[in-house]
């Protein structure tokens, strides 16, 4: 019921109180859902970062100290030494920067001419043949490792870092996005530069590179993220540590009768790991957010 300060206002000003507090709702609603929205993200966030923490404190605890029930505030190296030593993290540490390094380099090369030839490159059947190979976007790369294994094997090369990464030096999803970007340039852009006498693969190195490198910062995120974290197909391809990928040699450090009860050393283990993805992430957040942005990929 109203007050009988608010009953007693002229009939003018109670309907300018009206008028206002309807102005009012809207705004209230957003601020109420803002509000909610960033709570939920924020819970997300800390489930998220409450395990990084945990393994982060646990892999400067001292050993004995981590299974502790109180709280210390002592910390250590004697993890990463004895991780160190005990594995050999630097061999995997380098065949993963190069199996990792080496399939976004082929990538880049194959991507670029096939999405090339599927944007400007006029031949019979064009799209037919982009929808048929589109499809390998649908099927999980999980799906194809028995066939990757026996050709693999066929050919010989198990145990090796070619190997592992022969199956992804073409990436549709890739070529997808390329496809996308050079179809989006302007046609005045290729009728001028073949006025001053340039070539086709002059075009594509000097034009459509350049003004694709958004795209080409999206997919080498995804491309590195994503061969930096593999763990199937290494595992199943390599048997010797000498070719074994870090997430492998990890995995194979954890389950260690030696390391499995050790907490300390497996979450040293684990931030060796992670620190190169972390770290990367820091350093060009915004430059991830902006080429994210511009492809057009969806999380």
């Amino acid at each position: 019921m109203k007050n009988s300060a608010e009953l007693l206002l002229p009939a003018n000003q109670q309907r300018e109180r009206k008028r206002r507090a309807q102005r009012l709702q809207p705004a209230r609603r957003r601020m109420t859902g803002t509000v909610l929205w960033q709570t939920v993200m924020l819970g997300c966030a800390a489930a998220w970062l409450i395990p990084l923490l945990w393994v982060l404190r646990n892999a400067f605890l001292p050993k004995g100290t981590s299974i502790g029930a109180g709280w210390s505030w002592t910390f250590t190296f004697d993890n990463f030494i004895h991780v160190w030593q005990s594995a050999p993290f630097g061999q995997y540490f380098w065949n993963t920067l190069l199996v990792t390094t080496g399939i976004f380099a082929v990538q880049i090369f194959t991507l670029t001419l096939a999405a090339f030839a599927f944007a400007r490159v006029p031949f019979a059947g064009r799209n037919v043949v982009f929808m048929l190979f589109l499809v390998q976007i649908m099927v999980p790369q999980d799906v194809l490792i028995f066939s990757n294994y026996q050709i693999i094997n066929e050919m010989g090369l198990l145990d090796t870092k070619i190997g592992i990464m022969l199956p992804y030096f073409a990436s549709a999803f890739g070529v997808f996005l390329l496809r996308q970007a050079f179809k989006q340039l302007p046609n005045e852009l290729e009728e001028a530069a073949r006025m001053e006498g340039c070539s086709t693969l002059g075009m594509l190195f000097r034009i459509y590179m350049p003004l694709a490198r958004p795209v080409y910062l999206s997919f080498a995120i995804v491309s590195i993220s994503f061969h930096w974290n593999d763990f199937l197909w290494p595992l199943i391809v390599t048997n010797s540590p000498e070719n074994r990928l870090l997430t492998v040699g990890l995995a194979m450090f954890a389950k260690s009768t030696e390391a499995g009860a050790q907490w300390t050393d497996v979450s040293a283990a684990t931030l060796i790991v992670t620190t190169p993805m972390i770290v990367g992430f820091l350093l060009f957040e915004r430059q991830f957010i902006s080429s994210f942005m511009h492809a057009g990929i969806k999380g």
